[in-house]
């Protein structure tokens, strides 16, 4: 009796003792709508000079809330909304193209998780589109290694609602704002290798250009090559 007694006490002490599994931080989410890199199809567009447009995405299991964020690629202005839905419906621009991304928030974590950036175009009267930004591929974080040729890839992906894109200027450099390294055209591959010595921080941009003459910039971007 007293053994039987003894392992009851044991398991009940190491039961006590047992920690609750951390909560599990938020996950990215997949966005819906409007989709990337498309003119988008507003629910109602009978105010003047702005289009609603209804923004999806699908449910995270760990995650509470989420903040859409859509910023005017023209202005630079961003509209921010902290939902615990999955769809928002908010004013923007009409002929104006965005960005928009959604990040998972979850009270119990310090961490959070933040979509891929989405372009889009609110549909207005225009007869020719910019190009949306370049969709940088590599390198795609803060480091990026030298190859044998003591050289790094630079990559990017482009996208016109016409089609018409006819360049690329790239600005690279270990100074910023970076200067023009090169000119390619859209026939030729969307990326180039450029000279690289380990332990350097480099600074790059891509400007696409239509044929129309309308363009469109990445922005600056940085790396340190290993």
């Amino acid at each position: 009796m007293r053994t039987v007694l003894s392992i009851l006490l044991v398991g009940a002490l190491v039961w006590g003792c047992k920690k609750d599994d951390p909560p599990s931080p938020p996950g990215v989410v997949s966005l819906v709508a409007p989709a990337k890199n498309t003119e988008c199809s507003p629910i109602d567009s009978s105010s003047g000079n702005t289009n609603l447009v209804q923004f999806t995405w699908q449910a995270d299991a760990n995650s509470e809330s989420y903040q859409l964020r859509i910023q005017d690629l023209n202005s630079g202005t961003t509209q921010t909304k902290t939902t615990t839905a999955l769809s928002e419906i908010l004013p923007v621009n009409k002929g104006t193209p965005f960005s928009w991304s959604v990040t998972s928030m979850n009270t119990k974590v310090t961490e959070t998780a933040v979509s891929e950036t989405w372009f889009f175009f609110s549909p207005g009267t225009e007869l020719s589109y910019a190009p949306f930004p370049a969709e940088i591929v590599s390198p795609n974080g803060p480091k990026a290694f030298i190859d044998g040729s003591g050289e790094v890839t630079l990559e990017w992906a482009g996208s016109d609602l016409d089609n018409d894109i006819e360049q690329y200027q790239i600005y690279y450099s270990n100074t910023t704002p970076p200067s023009l390294y090169d000119t390619t055209t859209v026939n030729e591959a969307s990326s180039i290798s450029v000279p690289a010595i380990s332990n350097t921080n480099y600074y790059w941009k891509v400007v696409t250009i239509d044929r129309e003459g309308n363009s469109s910039d990445t922005g600056i971007l940085s790396f340190t090559a290993i």
